[in-house]
């Protein structure tokens, strides 16, 4: 099963696709950044990140897409709003495109993916590089690509399509 990952943002939008099997093992198909100009507006912003994400949608066809539930701080409302747009483009382009899309909370993916739900990016990082047999100096050297491959990931293992749930 092809299962792919998406961290929205409206500047950076990483994305990972796996594919997992009973027998335990995943690996890594693609993964990567989608890049918008701060420059442009916010409606060309969002249309580069549909079209690309689509474009990743056709070529690899996975059956499922995974998002981190949106959470938002009250100190901070401008940050979560501006990456709904984000996220509601990667949303549009999974039913645009008849692709499944699952929600989990950032502690679920986590603690899947570390056994700890308060686990931090670097760490999270390194077990995505682990589980996939990444060498250090190859990647993903992004955030938003480890923190899309862990999304992938962690469906993987919640679902039973990987290693053995955690």
């Amino acid at each position: 099963m092809k299962i792919l990952g998406v961290d929205p943002g409206l500047l950076n939008t990483g994305y990972g696709v796996i594919e997992a099997d009973s027998p335990g093992r995943i690996r890594l198909i693609e993964a990567g950044v989608i890049r918008t100009s701060p420059g442009d507006g916010i409606s060309r912003r969002v249309a580069e990140i549909y079209v690309n994400l689509t474009n990743i949608i056709t070529e690899r066809r996975p059956a499922v897409l995974v998002l981190e539930k949106l959470y938002s701080h009250y100190k901070h409302p401008s940050t979560s709003i501006l990456m709904g747009h984000a996220r509601g483009v990667v949303c549009l382009a999974c039913g645009i495109n008849n692709v499944q899309l699952v929600n989990y909370s950032a502690t679920r993916i986590k603690k899947a993916i570390t056994g700890n739900g308060r686990a931090g990016k670097y760490q999270v990082q390194g077990m995505v590089r682990s589980l996939l047999n990444l060498d250090t100096a190859a990647g993903p050297e992004s955030f938003d690509v480890s923190d899309a491959l862990a999304m992938a990931i962690s469906y993987a293992y919640i679902e039973g399509e990987g290693k053995e749930k955690r």
